[in-house]
């Protein structure tokens, strides 16, 4: 194909169509000329089946990732869709607040948020969504009473605030939660 040719999708009217599928290479569409509307593009792009994760995995830290994997693969195993982001509510908390308040937004069903220490990531994301949230309270090496200190902040949110919260460093019981919520 010249490169003064249109590419089209039709593996007839191409040359080398077939070989570029059979490689598994993208087969481009024609573009509409100047002037025509996009609305077999708008209409090809609605069509396109995307399809958003359900479960939103937080935690404060990258020294939090080897605990809360574990919700990540439960997730998996159980066929649900789920994303994992670090943001901290200390040192972000712009970036916390944007994600809890866009998640409903973007498709997102339940938020599971780990921290340690003070643990305030899951109530900063709960009050800034009202999506339901999973706090795991994890332990790091400057835990108070194994992790007590993490368990007993996200436990005790005001009212108004409501944050569930599974046992300590149990990222794959807030799995098993956020799946019972979907109905999964």
């Amino acid at each position: 194909m010249s490169p003064d040719e249109p590419a089209t999708s039709d593996s007839e009217s191409a040359p080398g169509a077939a070989g570029e599928a059979a490689r598994g290479e993208p087969r481009l569409m024609a573009a509409p000329a100047a002037g025509e509307p996009m609305s077999e593009t708008a209409a090809e792009i609605e069509e396109l089946e995307v399809d958003p994760p359900l479960v939103g995995i937080v935690m404060g830290s990258k020294s939090d990732l080897p605990a809360m994997e574990k919700a990540e693969q439960e997730l998996t195993e159980r066929g649900i869709r789920s994303e994992t982001r670090v943001m901290s509510a200390h040192r972000e908390p712009d970036v916390v607040a944007d994600y809890s308040r866009n998640a409903k937004l973007r498709g997102l069903r339940v938020i599971i948020a780990g921290a340690g220490l003070s643990a305030a990531l899951p109530g900063v994301v709960a009050a800034h969504t009202d999506l339901p949230v999973i706090g795991v309270p994890l332990t790091s090496r400057t835990s108070v009473a194994g992790g007590l200190d993490a368990l007993l902040s996200i436990a005790q949110m005001p009212p108004g605030v409501p944050v569930a919260c599974v046992g300590v460093d149990n990222a794959r019981n807030a799995a098993v939660l956020a799946a019972r919520i979907l109905g999964s």
